[in-house]
C-alpha cells in the first residue's frame, strides 16, 4: 500500500516533469518529406524548403543539420526562434552523375522536446544524353581516349594477354600516334595506325608476363607522341597482377610460411633516426618455400631477405629498416612478401610507430 507521503512524492515528480516539458521549445514542420518526382540531370541542382515553427514556450535553436549524402546540401535558419516564430531549412540535391531513383535523409538536431527530426527527399534522376567527352574523357592533343590506363588484371607468370583502349580523333586532320618508352614485355599500336578526322579507333596492347619476369602488382608507363613530339602528360599506364598458378599443387606437398609476428610497433623515435626490426620466416610445409619478392610500401623502408629459398623446417630473417627523415606523427608502412605458399602467396607485414619532431618531448 502506498502511503500518503509516497503518493504526494509521485504526484510532485509528475508535476515537475510536466512543467519541464512545458518549458521546452517544440519544433513543428509543415512537411517532413518531399518528392521531386522526375528531374533532369542536365538541369542541375534542385531545391526544396522545409518550413517549421516553434510551437513551444521557450526559444528554439537548431544546433545542426546533417545530410545522408554529400550530394545533398542543407541551409537553415541560425537564429533562435521565439514561441510562434517560423524558420526554414533549404535542401539542395545535386543530380550530377546520379541517374535513377534517390531517397535521401536530412537529420535536424535542436533543443526541442524531440531533439532529432528526420526529413526526407526523394525522386528520380533522368540521365542526360552522354557526350563524346563523357565517353572519351582523356584528351591527348587531338586524340580522346576512354581511359589512360590499360589493366591486364590477373596473369599467370607465363601468360600473354591482349587489351585495348577505345579512342577518337577530334581534330580536322589525320593523326598518327606513336609510342615510346615501351618495355620489352609490351607491344602497343594504334589500329588503324593513322586515324582520320572524327574516326574512332583502338590502341591495342599485348603483355607478355614471362618477359616481365616479376611478381605481384606491377605497372609501366608508355608515352604517346604525335609528330615526334613528346609531352609528359600524354602517357598510358599498363598494369598487371602476376600470380602463380596453384591449381595443381596438393596441400600435403606444398610449402607453408609462418612468421614470428605480422605487426611490429617500434614505439616512439626522434625524427631523422632509423627503426629496425627482423621478421623471422619459417617454412613449416613439405617442400621448398621460395620468397619470390619483398617490396615495401614506400621508399623510406629498406627490406633485405637473408635467404630466398627455405627447405622444410628452415628459417630466415627479413630485415626491415625504416628511415624517419622528413616524417612526423604516427606512421604505418607495409611490406609485401610474395611466396610460393598457396595459402600465403601474397603476405603483408607491417611496421608502425610515432615520429617525434626535433624539440618535442619524447612520449
Amino acid at each position: 500500500m502506498l502511503t500518503m507521503k509516497k503518493l504526494f512524492a509521485f504526484a510532485l515528480a509528475a508535476l515537475v516533469s510536466v512543467m519541464v516539458l512545458a518549458q521546452k521549445p517544440t519544433i513543428k514542420f509543415e512537411n517532413e518529406s518531399h518528392d521531386f518526382g522526375d528531374i533532369q540531370e542536365k538541369d542541375g541542382p534542385v531545391s526544396y524548403v522545409f518550413k517549421y515553427s516553434n510551437t513551444g514556450n521557450n526559444p528554439l535553436i537548431i544546433t545542426n543539420v546533417n545530410a545522408s549524402c554529400g550530394c545533398t546540401t542543407p541551409e537553415w535558419t541560425r537564429k533562435p526562434l521565439r514561441a510562434g516564430e517560423s524558420g526554414e531549412i533549404k535542401v539542395t540535391f545535386n543530380p550530377a552523375n546520379r541517374p535513377g531513383t534517390f531517397n535521401k535523409t536530412i537529420t535536424v538536431y535542436s533543443n526541442s522536446e524531440t531533439p532529432t527530426t528526420l526529413l526526407r527527399i526523394s525522386g528520380k534522376v533522368l540521365q542526360r544524353p552522354k557526350t563524346l567527352e563523357d565517353d572519351y574523357p582523356v584528351l591527348m592533343d587531338s586524340l580522346r581516349l576512354e581511359n589512360s590506363h590499360i589493366p591486364f588484371t590477373k596473369m599467370k607468370p607465363d601468360e600473354v594477354k591482349k587489351a585495348e583502349l577505345k579512342v577518337v580523333n577530334v581534330s580536322n586532320s589525320n593523326i598518327t600516334p606513336d609510342f615510346i618508352n615501351v618495355p620489352s614485355h609490351v607491344t602497343i599500336e594504334a589500329q588503324p595506325a593513322t586515324i582520320a578526322p572524327g574516326q574512332k579507333a583502338l590502341i591495342v596492347a599485348t603483355y607478355d608476363a614471362s618477359k616481365k619476369n616479376d611478381w605481384g602488382y606491377v605497372s609501366d608507363r608508355v608515352y604517346v607522341t604525335f609528330d615526334g613530339k613528346r609531352q609528359y602528360k600524354n602517357q598510358i599506364t599498363l598494369s598487371a597482377s602476376i600470380e602463380e598458378d596453384f591449381s595443381n599443387v596438393k596441400d600435403d606437398e606444398a610449402p607453408a610460411l609462418e612468421v614470428n609476428e605480422r605487426n611490429h610497433d617500434f614505439g616512439t623515435i626522434q625524427q631523422g633516426t632509423k627503426a629496425e626490426c627482423d621478421f623471422v620466416v619459417t617454412n613449416t610445409g613439405k617442400s621448398n618455400l621460395i620468397i619470390r619478392k619483398v617490396k615495401a610500401s614506400c621508399g623510406c623502408t629498406a627490406v633485405t631477405p637473408q635467404k630466398t629459398v627455405l627447405a622444410k623446417g628452415e628459417s630466415t630473417t627479413i630485415h626491415v629498416a625504416f628511415d624517419s627523415r622528413g616524417k612526423s606523427g604516427r606512421q604505418s608502412k607495409t611490406i609485401t612478401v610474395i611466396t610460393n605458399d598457396p595459402k600465403n602467396s601474397n603476405f603483408l607485414l607491417r611496421i608502425q610507430g610515432l615520429i617525434q619532431e626535433p624539440g618535442q618531448e619524447m612520449k
